[in-house]
């Protein structure tokens, strides 16, 4: 129970100050499509330079925090994801803002990334000798079967037809080949300058999600009949809170799930939510209601990518290991005040790291009162006329892409992904999956040919990859996840209308 000697740290004035900023901007940086986490706390790190080491940290942190629950906005009300890690929120966010729920949508994402952020601190508090441990266990060969395991849920992301899902995921891991080779130097599909560092995830993300969007709202301001009315109702908290509380099923595993996966370093959000999305409609009894409008897909979704938050930092502190981007970010912001992670790093600098843990247990509470705060309005978006809308969005897509890396090439990748998958979805393809395929392929790839070196040097590729207790449980939830992946989705097409079989 050693933090709580340092809670009072962060009431002081300036902390306090810097965590309330923190939270708020996180929050709008967060609903801004392209401004991910890591993008958020990188451009707050030369702030930091002239402040304290506990005040810097509570910065950051508070921004991390707050970011990535903010993304969820955007993904609701226009189904552009803020951030990898809302990439899941938005499938089944997006169709409840649709349906005039989107206040409604919104509370619970924040509720659901409070809570869920929340237990990840606490696990951090209290498990951290422990977990850190256990996380530098994963090497090599459990990182490429942790990929490959994401790979067999690409399939199921897309509701409308698993096969038309996987051929998405495949163009997606296809995708992530373009660029120089990290391992051996040799280009592959460059057919221009732009493609010569690869495609980047965000620029990716927002022409993958954004740009269909807003040329299906060009589409419809043609045409006055064709646009749909959003209507925008007022959703009560005291529901909300009721709902929450039913649906202890999506936020159990939403935070297990989280939790978990932020421990292994390399992983991600990202990764998170779409699994935790994919795990609780398994378990669901009504798995057909995922995708179109169900509350427990974006419970389960926000609940992981929060609840990995804490859990990331843990490989961090005792091991110098990033567990995430953003982590490797403020792995420098502790590095430019002289404080170097390691085992003893909560006995030589105390005060620093337990008021920067505790200021992001507060931070998780206050993102949810300004999240819930803020939700009413942001919902009204929904109101806005259609070519307005669209030309927002635009922009915001173009500013997005370029403020990455401070490229055209980005900017015109984003355009001609875009435009791509706005044809694509006209034959029912979905651009979940090839997102996922996109962030996978290249993690898979660098832990299989890293492995595959290690096993050369040792007993060989099959000791390696299919020879201990973590490498035989993740083979056999592959295994698992393709079997109950294709017998689901043969039983929610039995369930489906002849009609409605027809059109797919």
């Amino acid at each position: 129970m050693e933090f709580l000697g340092y809670f009072g740290g962060v009431f002081e004035p300036v902390a306090f100050m810097l965590l309330l900023g923190g939270t708020v901007g996180g929050l709008i940086l967060g609903a801004t499509p392209g401004l991910s986490p890591t993008m958020a706390v990188a451009l707050l790190i030369p702030f930091t330079f002239q402040l304290s080491p506990t005040h810097g940290l509570i910065l950051l942190g508070a921004a991390y925090t707050s970011t990535v629950a903010g993304g969820a906005v955007s993904a609701i009300l226009l189904k552009i994801p803020g951030a990898p890690a809302n990439i899941a929120t938005a499938l089944d966010g997006h169709e409840m803002a649709k349906q005039g729920e989107g206040a409604r949508a919104l509370h619970l994402s924040f509720l659901a990334s409070g809570i869920g952020g929340v237990i990840g601190v606490m696990l951090l508090i209290f498990l951290t000798p422990v977990l850190a441990e256990w996380a530098l266990a994963f090497g090599p060969s459990h990182l490429f079967w942790m990929a490959i395991l994401g790979v067999t849920l690409i399939g199921s992301l897309d509701s409308k037809s698993f096969v038309k899902g996987l051929l998405s995921g495949c163009i997606g891991l296809w995708l992530a080949t373009i660029g120089y080779d990290d391992n051996y130097g040799v280009p592959r599909f460059i057919f221009s300058d732009a493609l010569t560092g690869g495609i980047h995830i965000i620029p990716a993300l927002i022409g993958l999600f954004a740009i269909p969007q807003v040329m299906e709202m060009f589409a419809k301001g043609r045409n006055a009949s064709a646009i749909e009315q959003v209507t925008v109702t007022k959703h009560k908290l005291s529901s909300s809170f009721r709902e929450i509380a039913k649906s202890g099923r999506a936020l159990s595993i939403g935070t297990v799930i989280g939790s978990i996966i932020g421990l292994i370093p390399g992983v991600g959000g990202q990764i998170a939510g779409l699994v935790a999305y994919d795990q609780t409609r398994k378990f669901s009894p009504h798995k057909a209601k995922f995708g179109t409008g169900h509350p427990e897909g974006v419970i389960a979704a926000e609940s992981a990518n929060n609840a990995m938050v804490g859990p990331s930092l843990v490989p961090l502190l005792t091991l110098s290991i990033p567990g995430s981007p953003t982590a490797a970010v403020l792995l420098g912001g502790l590095l430019i005040h002289g404080i170097f992670p390691g085992g003893d790093l909560f006995e030589r600098h105390p005060e620093v790291i337990w008021t920067f843990i505790n200021s992001m247990l507060l931070g998780q509470i206050l993102m949810v009162v300004f999240g819930i705060w803020i939700a009413a309005s942001a919902a009204r978006i929904a109101r806005a006329p259609m070519p307005i809308m669209a030309a927002a969005v635009l922009i915001l897509a173009v500013f997005g892409s370029y403020s990455v890396q401070q490229s055209m090439g980005d900017v015109y990748i984003m355009l001609i992904l875009g435009m791509t998958m706005y044809a694509l979805e006209k034959f029912g393809f979905s651009a979940a999956p090839l997102v996922l395929g996109l962030i996978l392929g290249d993690i898979a790839e660098d832990n299989f040919i890293l492995g595959s070196r290690i096993a050369d040097a040792t007993d060989g590729s099959m000791i390696y990859f299919f020879g201990g207790t973590f490498n035989l449980v993740l083979v056999a939830l592959v295994l698992g996840s393709v079997l109950y992946s294709f017998i689901s989705n043969r039983a929610i097409n039995d369930a489906l209308p002849t009609n409605t079989k027809a059109e797919k």
